[in-house]
């Protein structure tokens, strides 16, 4: 929670919420979905046309960019910290060569991509492709409260972790009213807000705050909380945090994503 990619906070920004990468899939098409980038990209080849992510710099499509290039990389470790160009070339032509490998094999062979996450949620949704993807570990129990997703739609985490981190809200320096924003800031850490928000039925937003340390009527009340089967036990998300990179390596990423991908 110290960093914002990669880097360091030093009380600049205020936390509202936490985020982690969650594949989502329907349990009753995919009983058993694959654990591993290796056999992600397998099951993808195996079953043309039912996967597909959203073209970066959509957001939910560039978290997943990245962690094909983690897993080229052998982890994350190589890829953190200020921009390499070496260690970016050594990495990125097995990262590229996977996405391309996948690319026939991709919904409308891949020769398109999802323009957004609402959309490929659509895609998902429909049946039109059996993963989708998602920030929001408790996105996918909050579509099934609202009739979007089928009740047996789950989520999972891959063996080797998935990208997590936290939301932040800054004021500008030349911002109109700074006391208006601290009051809003304020509320949207404050117990009652991060409450509603946890609900599966509103948001089902993971919380920054550590509870441990609230009063015990709010520990209580956060601790009755149920918890939908859709979405993992903190305890699983909490061993399989992956850090976030830094701007300029997801900045050059994204660029190179549509020469050695999109337009090949």
């Amino acid at each position: 929670m110290g960093y914002d990619f990669g880097y360091p906070v030093e009380y600049y920004e205020s936390p509202w919420g936490s985020a982690q990468f969650v594949m989502e899939y329907d349990s009753a098409k995919v009983p058993n979905p694959p654990r591993t980038i290796d056999g992600l990209l397998a099951w993808i080849r195996q079953n043309p046309g039912k996967f597909t992510y959203p073209a970066p710099p959509d957001f939910t499509g560039s978290v997943f960019v990245r962690h094909i290039f983690y897993w080229a990389a052998g982890g994350p470790q190589k890829l953190l910290g200020p921009f390499n160009e070496s260690v970016y070339n050594e990495v990125a032509p097995k990262a590229w060569k996977a996405l391309n490998d996948i690319k026939p094999s991709l919904w409308r062979g891949g020769t398109t991509y999802p323009e957004g996450a609402p959309k490929h949620l659509d895609l998902f949704a429909d049946g039109e492709v059996l993963f989708n993807m998602n920030y929001s570990p408790g996105r996918a129990a909050n579509m099934i409260a609202t009739g979007r997703y089928a009740k047996s739609v789950r989520t999972y985490v891959f063996d080797t972790g998935t990208i997590a981190n936290t939301n932040y809200l800054g004021i500008p320096f030349n911002a109109a009213n700074k006391a208006g924003a601290m009051v809003v800031a304020n509320f949207l850490l404050s117990p009652e807000a991060q409450f509603e928000a946890a609900k599966p039925d509103v948001l089902g937003q993971v919380t920054p705050l550590a509870i441990t340390r609230l009063p015990r009527e709010w520990q209580e009340k956060f601790g009755s909380l149920p918890r939908h089967e859709a979405t993992l036990p903190v305890e699983i998300l909490s061993k399989r945090k992956l850090p976030e990179m830094q701007a300029p390596w997801l900045q050059r990423i994204e660029r190179d994503w549509v020469t050695n991908v999109l337009q090949r």
